[in-house]
């Protein structure tokens, strides 16, 4: 458990940003996995007051506030409507109902986990990141950078009419996956990205404009798995990892090719 010396609710960006400068003070997400260390924080920063736990349809976007849950998302009609039970699927195995009530997505991008489920998931939806030092930068590009005092506000995932599935392997129902891969087409190219290596995603995109028949695909996620790093940890060898890496992208196409055909 962390400890704290001070607490502050932010009244605006600006606030907390100058606040955030400091090293020894944190940003107040969830707090769900910030509670698992064992931290001195000078000051929590609180963002629960800047209106951002909301999400937003725009004609060509859906803006998703730093402070909305994970359960949020998981539960959103707006999210349903565009994405079906994409979300639900990457997000259900996270914890559980009563974590991902408390976890945020803000909390969960800045903190770009190596195993994260929501890295992968936005990661080939063409996610952008609204950045509260003004800057908007690809999801992409987002999870690879280090770790500076910026603050996340707002997630953006384009209108653009894809199509996205997601699989992932795991020990146990609710543990970190030991491996996590999500596809997205928007009818001219395909997207996929294999998580949980133990490292972060990286996106791999295919034009399909002349593409004929599956084995074409196929030859693709073998492309994947054989450029791809895998490593070892406690939950799986490279090797196996290597295994899994193709037998999730064909299952993730499988559900992939029925939701094309239930257009």
């Amino acid at each position: 458990m962390f400890k704290a010396q001070n607490y502050i609710k932010a009244s605006d960006l600006q606030e907390a940003l100058e606040l955030n400068k400091k090293r020894t003070n944190k940003v107040l997400g969830g707090g769900c996995w910030m509670k698992m260390g064992k931290k001195n924080i000078n000051t929590l920063i609180d963002l629960s007051s800047l209106g951002l736990d909301k999400i937003t349809e725009t004609d060509d976007e859906i803006i998703i506030g730093a402070m909305v849950t994970l359960r949020d998302i998981e539960t959103s009609p707006v999210i349903e409507k565009y994405f079906g039970n994409y979300f639900k699927d990457a997000f259900t195995h996270i914890v559980g109902v009563q974590f991902r009530n408390c976890a945020t997505i803000g909390g969960s991008v800045f903190s770009r986990f190596g195993f994260s489920d929501i890295v992968t998931s936005l990661i080939v939806l063409g996610t952008e990141v609204e950045l509260a030092g003004g800057e908007t930068v690809s999801m992409e590009e987002y999870s690879q950078r280090d770790y500076d005092n910026d603050i996340v506000v707002n997630i953006h995932i384009k209108k653009d009419g894809r199509k996205a599935a997601y699989e992932s392997f795991r020990n146990t129902q609710t543990d970190i996956p030991v491996l996590n891969c999500s596809l997205a087409y928007d009818g001219k190219k395909l997207y996929a990205a294999v998580g949980a290596r133990p490292m972060r995603g990286k996106v791999s995109t295919m034009d399909c404009s002349d593409v004929e028949n599956s084995e074409e695909i196929f030859k693709f996620f073998e492309k994947i798995q054989a450029e791809t790093e895998f490593g070892t940890n406690t939950r799986a060898s490279k090797e196996y990892r290597k295994h899994l890496c193709l037998v999730l992208l064909k299952r993730a196409y499988k559900k992939l090719v029925c939701k094309e055909g239930e257009q």
